[in-house]
């Protein structure tokens, strides 16, 4: 793959992401080495600070991820605080749907139910007390995420078996994941 693509397929890996994503793990996928993968993110890096892009690039240790650029902070504040503070979305429910009947569970299984990136709506629901992020034992390069204490506060339940029909749709998603 020419330097020109691998910049393009970097730069949308990272945005479907929504969260850091290994340099190696880049490499895996494009099948690129890593100097490449790092030469790329550098260059996307000079050309978003260049042009004064509304995105930037944040790289961690071996860790990369796109971010909204600080010089716009005080725009993107201003709709996390308004969307903490309406009611919750449609897309809000259904994540928190999936999560309270099929969690704990990965992102990538979410985004599977639902057929697209859950990524902003997760962070939404995560500052907003509802989910909370756990590792995950099986792979430590990805989290779960399971319904919050809050959750259940706000509800007024003292478990998520109060959910209504829980132990017939828990139940059916488990015997769909057998038959698969």
């Amino acid at each position: 793959m020419d330097h020109k693509k691998l910049k393009s397929v970097i730069e949308s890996l990272l945005f479907v992401s929504g969260e850091p994503v290994k340099i190696s793990k880049l490499a895996k996928i494009t099948q690129a080495p890593a100097p490449s993968i790092e030469n790329a993110i550098m260059e996307l890096s000079g050309e978003y600070l260049g042009k004064k892009r509304g995105i930037v690039i944040i790289k961690k240790d071996n860790e990369v991820q796109l971010a909204t650029s600080p010089d716009n902070s005080l725009y993107s504040g201003k709709l996390v605080e308004s969307e903490l503070k309406e009611s919750l979305s449609r897309v809000s429910l259904e994540v928190l749907s999936v999560i309270a009947y099929r969690g704990p569970i990965t992102r990538s299984d979410i985004e599977a139910v639902r057929g697209v990136n859950s990524s902003f709506t997760l962070r939404n629901l995560l500052m907003r007390g509802l989910i909370e992020r756990v590792e995950n034992s099986k792979n430590k390069r990805q989290y779960l995420f399971r319904i919050s204490f809050d959750f259940l506060k706000k509800l007024g339940l003292s478990s998520v078996k109060e959910l209504p029909d829980y132990e017939k749709v828990s139940k059916d998603e488990r015997v769909d994941s057998v038959k698969q």
